[in-house]
């Protein structure tokens, strides 16, 4: 009996980020199954060659994918339409009965909605995206066409918070949506979209040996430790979270922030010629399309540190975390910090599940879906310093157990995930 071939499009485990961990444990959830065969096919490159930005895990040695049968094949050059072709034959050639494109930002709307459109023209294979957004922040013009370019072509949807699905009625109004959670495809005349979650990331898992109070003594960190983990962006809210910190700081002595992440526009040589012209044709681009707030080049919160005087009581791994050391920054850790301005559903979230977190989060997004307010997680009002020191203050007075993350997270396993796409 020939197995069912799966096609997961996205990063694959040699890049940076969540979208690449996603599609790597959605490959690995569904190589599980059995009688299922699955194959990544990913980027080369996935963004225009302009882009000022190291995209590439050259840091990690763990293999994701040591022990599967998942297949890679590294094809899709975005700034090559030729790749596009090959992709799409590519993928014909491996008689994939599902393709799941991962679908995490506009600009790529243009090679996947190419292919995407070729792959819809043959009836036997169903085309997935897997939207971790449908509108975005800056929500440019250029972006709206995009996004339509991309996903338009379709078959079915899944999304992880309803939210999500009101974004995707609001993009094609004169489409007909069917919407449920367990990823039955119930009708022709419309386009199902499966309404599961983010699940819990199950590539970093708690090492029993760290030695926490160790590590804790090593670097400087008080009894009760807040983390910051991930790329450093402005919507995350950095900068807030910072002066937040501040506050708790004046009133707590036993506290500490750890700050992990790479700043997502610091990756490359400033010296080096080709970063140069790559900065001044990216920010002439910007300039175009994108307006003046939403302009991340000059965002720099971690200055904040010195200019409150807060380096007795912060440690910085201000670089991109190796796979193989992620755990520890979450096990020294007592609460995972979100102060986000807006939000999708986060890897981050997902991962400070894993190592049973409590998250403090703002009230944006999916987060009030997710996180019950004094369960496994406090709520802060976005971009107010003031609730936001109010929440760490109220976890400190009140921590949340271990049992409780777990109790709220624990349908949230990608088996059913995989389960529920494999459905048709």
């Amino acid at each position: 009996m020939s197995k069912r071939k799966i096609v997961c499009f996205g990063p694959g485990p040699k890049f940076k980020g969540g979208i690449s961990n996603y599609n790597t444990s959605l490959a690995k959830a569904l190589d599980k199954i059995e009688d299922v065969e699955v194959h990544i096919v990913s980027w080369t490159q996935q963004y225009p060659a302009i882009i000022p930005r190291e995209f590439v895990d050259k840091s990690s040695k763990t293999d994701f994918l040591e022990g599967t049968g998942i297949k890679v094949k590294y094809i899709t050059n975005y700034n090559n339409p030729l790749s596009w072709k090959e992709t799409y034959k590519y993928i014909l050639e491996l008689g994939a009965e599902k393709v799941i494109f991962q679908w995490s930002i506009a600009i790529q709307g243009l090679p996947l909605g190419w292919i995407a459109k070729k792959l819809k023209k043959h009836s036997n294979i169903e085309v997935l995206f897997d939207l971790h957004f449908v509108i975005q922040k800056e929500n440019s013009a250029l972006d709206q066409r995009f996004t339509k370019m991309g996903i338009s072509h379709a078959d079915n949807y899944i999304v992880h918070a309803y939210k999500t699905v009101e974004e995707l009625k609001k993009t094609f109004p004169n489409k007909v949506f069917k919407v449920n959670e367990d990823g039955e495809r119930k009708t022709k005349d419309g386009n199902t979209v499966i309404k599961l979650y983010h699940p819990i990331y199950d590539l970093f898992a708690p090492d029993t040996s760290f030695d926490r109070e160790a590590f804790k003594k090593e670097n400087s960190l008080e009894k009760n430790v807040f983390l910051f983990f991930g790329f450093i962006r402005k919507y995350k809210g950095l900068h807030n979270l910072i002066k937040a910190f501040k506050k708790v700081s004046k009133e707590r002595e036993d506290v500490s922030l750890l700050i992990c992440g790479e700043s997502f526009w610091a990756t490359l040589d400033e010296s080096k010629l080709s970063t140069k012209i790559k900065n001044a044709v990216f920010g002439l681009a910007k300039s175009l399309f994108l307006k003046k707030a939403d302009d991340e080049k000059n965002y720099r919160p971690l200055d904040l540190i010195e200019e409150l005087g807060l380096q007795n009581r912060t440690m910085v791994v201000n670089e991109f975390v190796p796979n193989e050391d992620v755990n520890k920054y979450f096990q020294v850790s007592d609460a995972v910090v979100l102060y986000y301005d807006y939000a999708t559903p986060s890897g981050i979230e997902s991962l400070s599940y894993n190592f049973q977190l409590p998250i403090l989060a703002t009230k944006v997004g999916h987060f009030p879906e997710t996180i019950k307010d004094g369960f496994n997680g406090y709520l802060a009002e976005a971009d107010n310093i003031d609730s936001m020191a109010e929440q760490m203050l109220r976890y400190l007075d009140k921590p949340l157990p271990g049992k409780n993350v777990a109790e709220k997270t624990k349908e949230l396993s990608w088996k059913n995930y995989a389960m529920a796409i494999l459905k048709s």
